[in-house]
């Protein structure tokens, strides 16, 4: 199995990332993302990334690092808000953007994860998401071909894991985390805490140490990304 819990981020892509590769990458807005590897790739300065991930971060955390160092060249995404310099690059041509029916998204990189090169589905027929995409009618239905991610390297971000890489997601992070580490040739996560081997319950472990090849336990910001409160009611 080998050495697969490293002492930084930075340790832990070392000698995995290079120019123009495609990243998988987890996280639901600000929920579950892999902050402590994407502050390492921008220390990196690898640069002409493609990045998957259902959106991009704000502006001044998670991917929207990344945008802000123009270290990203496309985004892969099923959305684009809350990051006004992700909007200011697209609208000026400075970033290319595949979008994606969020659905869609976590279809794609589950398929390239299990090794499926395409399918077909019926969402975004009869819109610019199917232009350029083949058609094909299934008893009395039209699907387009979608074409599973297999990314160079996924970055995950778990709540806890085990030596051996065995990881579990807490609540909403698991979001698009396990898809994404499962379509990564490489997969690294990053987790609140790591435990000795054979001390997580099986049935609980949602992605297996197979698809972990380096690991690190760090301390997350866990920022909020939009936090709505009212005033106290006062009598």
């Amino acid at each position: 199995m080998g050495k697969k819990v490293y002492g930084s981020a930075e340790e832990a892509l070392e000698g995995l990332v290079h120019d123009g590769m495609l990243i998988a990458a987890g996280g639901f807005g600000l929920s579950g993302i892999p902050e402590l590897l994407i502050a390492a790739l921008c220390k990196s300065g690898v640069k002409g990334l493609t990045v998957a991930s259902n959106n991009a971060g704000v502006d001044d955390f998670g991917l929207g690092l990344l945008l802000q160092t123009r270290q990203i060249k496309k985004m892969i995404s099923s959305y684009v808000g809350e990051n006004a310099e992700f909007m200011r690059q697209y609208l000026s041509g400075e970033l290319e953007l595949e979008f994606n029916p969020q659905g869609t998204l976590a279809e794609r990189l589950r398929a390239g994860g299990a090794g499926i090169p395409g399918f077909y589905t019926k969402t975004g027929v009869g819109t610019v998401i199917a232009e350029g995409k083949e058609h094909k009618d299934f008893d009395g239905e039209t699907y387009i071909l979608e074409r599973g991610i297999v990314a160079d390297l996924a970055i995950v971000k778990g709540w806890k894991a085990d030596r051996s890489g065995n990881v579990i997601f807490r609540k909403t992070a698991r979001n698009f985390n396990v898809p994404a580490a499962k379509s990564g040739r490489v997969c690294v996560c990053e987790v609140e805490e790591i435990v000795p081997t054979g001390s997580l319950d099986p049935d609980a472990i949602h992605l297996p140490g197979i698809y972990v090849h380096r690991l690190i336990q760090g301390p997350h910001e866990k920022r909020i990304e939009q936090r709505t409160t009212r005033k106290k009611e006062t009598a």
